[in-house]
């Protein structure tokens, strides 16, 4: 509810819903007293707290990495951790404590995120088969809680709306359930995200990975390098269980990507996992925004001067594929365009695609339920048009199939992928292939 009081990142712009909101808010919070009102105070003063950190960041974005990491130290040490509190998106574990020199500055241009980790405390029920134990009512093993703690990396932004990643993330998990029920070994890592307030919100970080920015600035040169230097040579059964798992992860997303129109595919919103697994994160641009606007968001006027002068845009440039992203290095990964292992990702893109078009309508209403948030990427009714548009529903299934290998086919190696890489080079120094 406070996250959509307002239309905008600042806060300033009132939505037309929030005297409802507000007075929603208020009689909730009223009705609650005693350890029900302390517990809330204690818990949002906690992630306010925790939060507004990134506010504090905006004077330095200009400043060295060390500077603004200083900056952080300086405050997180001012954070003092109460009984019970938890992390937003970690409803299900309480922070017992915050490694104070974790946090990290994260690469932006115009927002200030950054990362910091902390001790959380969960709890996970343990099935006692010991044959002498005591049997419960249905005749199986007593059941025993066991607690035990983890250390959790979030991510916490101010200024950024992160409504459209809370969106995203719900259709995709919604894909990953379907792709479930029917048996598709594919994989999706629908990682939890909570609008907090406008402009505000906490992400949780993708476990043991790695991003490909990451990588290229550790200088290396591809992923299949990376994954050989990781897993071992390609004859190995490590290195041919993370290159399927690539694969079933790739065909999974991309067809993500393309349905909700996915942009921003730099390197730096492309992760690696310690399986394997690709997984995409950042989800702020998607559905009708174009990548000429992004531009004009993400960098300076000088360089978009430079763009305009060089790709003239009289019914508007596109630099991302209308697709998803397949460069050349994702496909060496699978073996190269005739092997056997991109035959595989082509398979099961089609398949993927097939599997989600009896959902159409489901998928759609969900979305439905956003156009009126004014959010960038919604364009009106013509949005969800366009998005059902992309299921291809007048088609049978033979005609879908070859539809989708048509836009894979638009995929690889697309031009403007390239050049948007580029772009991203140029201006935030992100490495690319």
């Amino acid at each position: 509810m406070k996250a959509n009081t307002h239309k905008d990142d600042a806060g300033e712009e009132e939505d037309l819903l929030k005297p409802t909101l507000d007075a929603m808010v208020d009689r909730i919070v009223g009705s609650l007293s005693g350890d029900a009102r302390a517990f809330y105070d204690r818990e949002f003063g906690f992630f306010d707290e925790v939060t507004s950190i990134s506010g504090k960041l905006k004077p330095f974005i200009k400043k060295t990495k060390p500077e603004k990491k200083a900056k952080i130290d300086e405050e997180m040490a001012k954070i003092v951790v109460d009984v019970g509190v938890y992390l937003p998106s970690n409803p299900d574990g309480v922070v017992v404590d915050i490694d104070k020199k974790s946090g990290r500055p994260l690469q932006s241009h115009a927002k200030a995120p950054f990362m910091a980790t902390f001790k959380v405390r969960k709890e996970k029920v343990m099935i006692d088969e010991d044959p002498n134990a005591l049997l419960d009512g249905d005749g199986n093993g007593s059941e025993k809680k066991q607690e035990y703690e983890v250390w959790q990396q979030a991510i916490f932004k101010v200024g950024d709306d992160c409504r459209q990643d809370v969106l995203a993330l719900q259709v995709i998990a919604m894909f990953k359930n379907i792709f479930t029920s029917v048996g598709l070994t594919l994989y999706l890592f629908p990682y939890r995200v909570t609008a907090t307030a406008p402009g505000c919100g906490v992400i949780d970080v993708v476990p043991n990975s790695t991003s490909r920015d990451e990588m290229g600035r550790a200088k290396v040169n591809d992923l299949t390098g990376f994954f050989m230097s990781k897993y071992g040579g390609q004859d190995t059964v490590a290195f041919q269980q993370a290159r399927l798992n690539f694969i079933q992860s790739m065909a999974a997303y991309s067809v993500a990507c393309y349905i909700l129109q996915i942009k921003d595919r730099h390197n730096g919103n492309i992760m690696i996992d310690g399986e394997g697994h690709i997984v995409h994160i950042d989800f702020g641009f998607l559905f009708d925004i174009d990548e000429y606007s992004i531009l004009r968001l993400a960098f300076p006027v000088q360089l978009t001067l430079r763009f305009d002068f060089l790709y003239p845009r009289p019914g508007g440039v596109k630099f991302e594929p209308s697709s998803f992203k397949l460069n050349r290095e994702m496909v060496e990964l699978m073996g190269g365009r005739y092997s056997q292992g991109y035959h595989l990702f082509q398979q099961l893109t089609i398949k993927a695609f097939l599997a989600i078009r009896p959902h159409a309508d489901q998928l759609v209403d969900m979305v439905q339920l956003m156009l009126d948030s004014s959010l960038p990427s919604f364009k009106g009714e013509g949005t969800i048009k366009r998005l059902r548009d992309r299921f291809a529903l007048g088609l049978n299934e033979r005609q879908a199939a070859d539809y989708m290998m048509g836009v894979i086919k638009n995929a690889h190696e697309n031009v403007r992928s390239t050049a948007y890489d580029g772009f991203q080079r140029l201006q935030n120094g992100i490495p690319y292939k």
